[in-house]
């Protein structure tokens, strides 16, 4: 009977949850395929681990800055979502005027920001060839932040109201720009002269200009077939609610940044061992970020359904789409791990031939494997926070346990004790399953409080209600 009432207590949810995470979650597989494509374009040079190492920090460096202006947007998330479950539509539009207000202001900072990287790059004991490839790729992927900060405030404001094919669409079809683009810019075709490694970076750039042009175009034909007023939403700036986006985008920001950053420390930690490792690390870092976009993009759905649910004020929806994003999330996560258990050398051979790469790259999977479930479990959980309202809790467990506990002890096992990249990864395999662990415990007390409010509504005169 207990079984029969769960089984229905989630089939409720999980039609219009998948219907909204599965665009969402192709959306994501398509963002990651194209660092997964500048990855073997790049490792097809006749220098592969080079070139792929290279790709590897100078992806990475960027990520760090830019996921911290991208983060400063999920508070459109929030915003949207309650918003478009009140009915007030016009909200909406006032939340993407003014995340467009925002995106404009920080990306300068966040170039600059990058420009520093340099330096630290230089003072590191890295290999010179691959230095000298990723300082002109890092400062190419710079040019693409406006683009791609415009594209995360569309796509928020679009997926916020349902709308989540266009971004799909948007991610699928700059795939195949990207990939021409790295056909011709790193091998010299169409007329282009062959840039290498850089010729990728000018190739993700265009890519991200095409995706923000996307969902702007689509924003307006929606408002033109649907009248929903987007014309007459009033174009200046509200420092209240830019200030109310980043109060909530500011916490979220912090912990992508956190978790970010975490392996751009391990990834420049790791490039001291050299370039076979660096590579071997990039691979299995684009393998488990590949498997890490299916929860990434259930979580942007539960982030949407629990606020669309506190919106209407249905505590018992919000805790239903929680629950059922998590059993998703978990149950995919929990098959990818028994894929790096049983496969991770086939995996490997999918992005180089090389033989001195894919017994290290392979260790690093198997470690990977371990984590999956409660990166699954731990991502999940933020989106469902992030639709109540709660962007600090896991910004909070991304700082205890990346960066006191996981980089540390990744560190030690990897000098100290010398198990070089493996030990690195084990360090933050251990982070990762201590903080899938304390946000399901923080998950469980929001929904916990959804109870609680469901109950005091239920005792109000219906008058009050």
């Amino acid at each position: 009977m207990l079984k029969r009432l769960f089984a229905h207590y989630i089939a409720e949810e999980a039609r219009p949850m998948l219907r909204l995470a599965l665009p969402l979650v192709l959306a994501e597989l398509g963002w990651m395929t194209m660092a997964i494509v500048d990855t073997m374009m790049v490792g097809r040079q006749a220098n592969s681990a080079v070139a792929i190492g290279a790709v590897s920090l100078g992806s990475i460096l960027f990520n760090s800055a830019a996921i911290f202006g991208t983060g400063l947007m999920l508070g459109l998330d929030t915003l949207v979502s309650h918003s478009y479950g009140a009915g007030d539509v016009e909200d909406c539009h006032r939340s993407l005027v003014n995340g467009v207000y925002l995106s404009l202001a920080i990306s300068p900072i966040l170039m600059g920001v990058v420009w520093l990287f340099e330096p630290v790059l230089r003072s590191l004991d890295i290999q010179p060839a691959v230095l000298n490839q990723a300082l002109p790729y890092l400062r190419t992927l710079n040019w693409g932040t406006l683009p791609l900060l415009l594209y995360f405030v569309f796509r928020r404001y679009l997926q916020g109201m349902n709308l989540a094919k266009p971004v799909m669409f948007a991610l699928f079809s700059a795939n195949f720009i990207n990939l021409l683009g790295n056909w011709a810019l790193v091998y010299g075709h169409l007329g282009f002269r062959a840039m290498g490694t850089v010729g990728s970076g000018w190739s993700t750039c265009a890519a991200r200009v095409y995706m923000s042009c996307v969902l702007l175009a689509y924003a307006v034909y929606y408002d033109h077939r649907n009248k929903t007023g987007l014309r007459n939403a009033a174009r200046l700036p509200n420092f209240p609610r830019v200030w109310r986006l980043v109060y909530l985008g500011l916490p979220a920001a912090t912990q992508f940044g956190l978790e970010v950053g975490v392996f751009a420390a391990a990834t420049m930690l790791i490039g001291r061992l050299g370039a076979e490792a660096l590579a071997s690390h990039q691979v299995a870092l684009n393998t488990v970020s590949l498997t890490y976009m299916v929860p990434l993009g259930i979580s942007a759905a539960a982030a949407v359904r629990v606020g669309q649910a506190l919106g209407r004020n249905d505590p018992h929806g919000a805790s239903r789409a929680g629950w059922t994003a998590m059993l998703l999330g978990t149950a995919f996560m929990g098959c990818m791990a028994i894929a790096f258990l049983l496969v991770p050398r086939e995996i490997v051979r999918v992005y180089t031939p090389d033989q001195a790469l894919i017994p290290v790259a392979s260790k690093l999977l198997f470690v990977a494997a371990f984590f999956q479930l409660f990166d699954g479990m731990q991502t999940v959980a933020t989106g469902a926070l992030r639709g109540a309202g709660d962007t600090r809790t896991p910004m909070l467990c991304h700082l205890c346990f990346y960066w006191l506990v996981g980089l540390p002890l990744g560190a030690l096992l990897c000098f100290h004790w010398g198990w070089g990249a493996p030990g690195m990864w084990a360090g933050l395999s251990v982070a990762l399953i201590l903080i899938g662990s304390a946000l399901l415990y923080f998950w469980r007390r929001k929904e916990r409080s959804f109870a609680t409010m469901a109950l005091r509504r239920a005792s109000m005169p219906d008058a009050m209600v």
